[in-house]
């Protein structure tokens, strides 16, 4: 009979430990934010992917410097015609999501835009969109697959027009220097965007 009280307490426990886990573990249209509840709205759920140029398949478009090429963090899209033959060409959001960051950051990156998309199974991943001629979308701003949120610059003529992107499974991560052997936090792009091409829904 002594064992009765040690179970029930043992039960209670497991009932408000599953209760705070469910309080932690987010829905896929609900996402635990610092301040409050983020609710997801559920057309903006990423389900699937695409090229960030060149809309659908990146047609005209190469990839200059991959990921992992001299430590390389992205990808860099450049035009078939090389040089700044795609200066001001449209650049489109790779997936649904939020936008987080669209803003000048500093004279080697331009401008640069940041979109936190919300996958089915309550994971995220944070795509960012650099050296960037135009902005066109701001800050908290829910976007499609598709949607053109920029275009294509050279950080005002630093460099040679292309598109640096950068896909990450650590969301909020500082900038960084878009390049780095240490590849922590970081998805190789292209493979990630094939691999991905259409989400399986979870349900």
């Amino acid at each position: 009979m002594k064992t009765l009280p040690i179970l029930l307490l043992a039960v209670l426990f497991s009932c408000v430990n599953a209760q705070q886990n469910d309080e932690i573990q987010p829905s896929h249209n609900e996402i635990a934010s610092k301040d409050s509840t983020f609710v997801v709205p559920s057309e903006y759920v990423a389900d699937q992917f695409d090229y960030p140029v060149g809309k659908p398949d990146a047609k005209g478009y190469f990839n200059a410097q991959g990921f992992g090429d001299n430590t390389h963090l992205g990808d860099d899209w450049n035009g078939l015609g090389g040089g700044d033959s795609d200066l001001g060409d449209p650049v489109y959001a790779i997936a649904d999501g939020y936008v987080t960051f669209a803003q000048e950051h500093n004279a080697s990156w331009g401008n640069v835009i940041r979109i936190v998309h919300y996958l089915p199974d309550s994971s995220q991943v944070e795509s960012l969109y650099a050296h960037c001629n135009e902005i066109l979308v701001k800050e908290n701003q829910w976007v499609s697959v598709g949607d053109q949120i920029g275009t294509i610059g050279n950080a005002n003529g630093r460099y040679k027009a292309h598109l640096h992107l950068e896909l990450r499974y650590e969301v909020g991560m500082p900038i960084g220097g878009g390049y780095d052997s240490d590849t922590k936090g970081y998805f190789d792009p292209t493979g990630y965007i094939e691999r991905h091409r259409k989400v399986p829904n979870r349900d």
